[in-house]
């Protein structure tokens, strides 16, 4: 009987040890509360941010018992930095991976909550002061602008007359056009009439197109800097019933676009560049994975942007994203 005792006490003691480095695991594993602060799905690019936000929170809270991601979408900078104050109040995060609605005014807020100790990555948008986060993932944006740039000047031989639409003001706005500019300045016989905000938007775009078309009777070519905007501008061209513009370049390689780019159905689409909303699930991933290990990312990490054409745009074709 006594060793049997003993052999019970010997079992209980082990049960209660393996229980024990258990809960420390899962401890280990609870330790990570995220925040995701990302804009509203107000058009077709942050529709699919948002979409790849949520993939990222149910997928990365299955593969990690305990992880807790909260995904908070705003329609403006205002609301975006209401939100900073509620995920650390209320949800006590300890990490946040915020696309910040504006650069400038998001990023006081941020730098708060950076100050509080919470790890921020901060993804696309960049904030106007790099001390106030920890790692920043975007895509190739220097790229996003140089290589519409090249393309549009490769197509017109060197000479020709065009136009532009800019984002919303953003870092990430100068640096494509800055890159755009760039390419443009080694082609003197390429005019650029204007370039003006259509803030990513396919309404704004269009008002934009058509006081282009009103001010100039020539275009050779548009650089629409994203695909929503593109469409904007091809509806005001079609409006207007001007068949000079033949080429109208947009970009992020929304599946709208590429699958008219894959069939061929419009001429004046003959290429995009890849941009897609999915890297903010890339941040979401490495941050967690990383802040669970107690580890950090790098400083920076790019995610490249290259020419998507006519022969490769089925691999950049993802038809159950809503962008």
């Amino acid at each position: 009987m006594l060793m049997l005792n003993r052999r019970l006490t010997v079992a209980l003691a082990l049960t209660m040890a393996f229980a024990a480095q258990a809960q420390a695991q899962a401890q280990a594993q609870a330790k990570l509360n995220l925040g995701v602060a990302i804009p509203a799905a107000d058009h077709g690019f942050t529709a699919g941010i948002v979409w790849w936000a949520n993939q990222a929170k149910k997928e990365l809270e299955q593969q990690h018992p305990g992880l807790k991601i909260t995904v908070k979408a705003a329609a403006s900078a205002g609301e975006q930095a209401n939100q900073l104050q509620d995920l650390v109040t209320t949800n006590k995060i300890n990490a946040l991976v915020i696309l910040p609605q504006e650069s400038a005014a998001l990023t006081k807020p941020v730098q708060q909550l950076h100050n509080k100790g919470v790890y921020v990555t901060v993804v696309d948008r960049g904030l106007t002061d790099a001390t106030a986060q920890d790692a920043y993932v975007a895509g190739d944006n220097t790229a996003f602008g140089s290589v519409p740039a090249e393309f549009i000047a490769k197509q017109l031989g060197g000479k020709g007359e065009i136009v532009a639409l800019r984002g919303i003001p953003t870092t990430i706005d100068n640096e494509r056009m800055d890159a755009f500019k760039a390419v443009l300045a080694k082609h003197p016989g390429i005019k650029l009439l204007d370039a003006k905000h259509g803030n990513w938007n396919r309404d704004d775009a269009f008002k934009v197109m058509q006081d282009f078309l009103t001010r100039f009777k020539k275009i050779d070519a548009v650089w629409a800097a994203d695909d929503d905007m593109a469409f904007g501008v091809l509806k005001a061209i079609d409006q207007a019933k001007r068949s000079d513009i033949k080429l109208v370049f947009g970009g992020a390689g929304a599946k709208g676009m590429v699958k008219v780019l894959k069939d061929g159905s419009d001429p004046r689409i003959q290429a995009n560049v890849s941009y897609s909303p999915k890297f903010i699930y890339d941040a979401i991933k490495l941050t967690a994975e990383a802040r669970l290990k107690s580890e950090k990312l790098a400083a920076k990490t790019i995610i490249p942007s290259v020419l998507i054409t006519r022969e490769n745009a089925a691999s950049f074709h993802f038809p159950d994203s809503p962008f």
